[in-house]
């Protein structure tokens, strides 16, 4: 009698007793997925607002020594993205934080070129540290071919990042210490037939002379351009001379390079030609947001370039192309490109410290 009372489902059909069993997992289901649900939500709302400093020491062996321990604030991809009131967030990730300059790898402004969110960003640091900036491809051109209310070339979005100290990087830009020397220098530079280009705006210049009683507001606005783009090639061509062996060149792209590019780049140059991709110490480049949608301890679901699951070093962090490192940032926004991904999805955004060392490093 004992063991019958322990068991009570012993005079109860089989069917009614998996019904009551089926009944209680689904009501067992309904309690738990609210609570995971919850759970994830928080979870991803605490990883995708707070924001990490991510430390790389990257030793390269010919470094000057009056260069050592040269350290770089990359920041990219932003998309106007406000992270806390006034970049709160950025600001606590930073702290105390020391760098020698700070590289901005392109699309860093929000919708319709809004530049609020980067300059309270650009305020987080030192006026003196210089400030580098290439334009990203959803930054759109910094030059300005058509009439507008100022004498300018420059866009309005570019007028006020200059206004606020940074520099829109089109040209070669080098920084000396004692007798090291480190030259940073826009990707698209490398691969720039100077001749040709000097030879296609001098002729378009030429033309736009020729008929300048008729040259309307637009016309005069793209002839500035023009004055501007000759004086940017004579000045490439210039700095191109000054460029030595025991320099570092840091290549700034917003697209990551790939190893078939970079090698390719390589055999094409000349051991004699300084000014070129066998010698660059570092790529810097963005782009990716790290994948924007990640599955912990897995990586990014999906990239537009790349497909479903790509690996970690197509899309982030450091790696080596021919031998030259590149560190592609996880970036700080998300970018519309991800169709149906807005936002960051288990994702940190992240700034990225790079202190370079002739030391070998772990």
């Amino acid at each position: 009698m004992a063991r019958r009372e322990q068991n009570k489902y012993i005079f109860v059909p089989e069917g009614r007793r998996h019904r009551e069993r089926r009944h209680g997992f689904r009501k067992t289901l309904l309690i738990f997925l609210p609570l995971l649900m919850v759970g994830l939500f928080i979870s991803n709302f605490i990883v995708s607002h707070r924001v990490q400093l991510d430390k790389q020491n990257l030793t390269i062996l010919n470094l000057p020594e009056d260069l050592e321990q040269y350290s770089i604030l990359h920041l990219s991809d932003l998309h106007g993205a406000e992270l806390g009131k006034e970049q709160k967030a950025i600001a606590a990730a930073l702290g105390s934080t020391r760098y020698s300059c700070v590289v901005m790898t392109g699309d860093m402004l929000g919708e319709e070129q809004d530049t609020g969110p980067l300059l309270d960003l650009i305020a987080l640091m030192p006026a003196e540290t210089p400030k580098y900036y290439i334009p990203g491809d959803m930054d759109g051109d910094y030059l300005d071919s058509w009439a507008h209310g100022s004498l300018s070339v420059y866009t309005p979005w570019a007028e006020k990042l200059m206004a606020a100290g940074v520099t829109i990087l089109d040209r070669p830009i080098s920084e000396t210490r004692g007798k090291g020397t480190i030259w940073f220098v826009p990707e698209e530079l490398y691969t720039l037939d100077l001749e040709r280009m000097i030879e296609i705006y001098q002729g378009q210049l030429t033309e736009m002379n020729r008929r300048a009683t008729a040259l309307t507001a637009d016309d005069a606005a793209r002839r500035r351009v023009l004055e501007y783009e000759l004086q940017r090639m004579a000045e490439i061509e210039e700095i191109r001379t000054q460029f030595q062996p025991g320099d570092i060149q840091i290549v700034l792209t917003h697209t990551p390079l790939t190893a078939d590019y970079v090698r390719d780049m390589i055999t094409w140059g000349t051991k004699e030609d300084f000014f070129a991709m066998r010698y660059a110490g570092l790529i810097l480049a963005g782009h990716y947001n790290g994948g924007q949608w990640r599955i912990p301890g897995k990586g990014a679901i999906y990239v537009p370039e790349m497909g479903w699951f790509p690996a970690d070093q197509q899309i982030r962090g450091l790696s080596f192309l021919e031998g030259i490192p590149q560190y592609i940032s996880p970036g700080l926004g998300s970018d519309p490109h991800y169709e149906n991904m807005p936002g960051r999805i288990f994702n940190s955004p992240t700034v990225t410290l790079i202190t370079l060392s002739r030391k070998a490093t772990r």
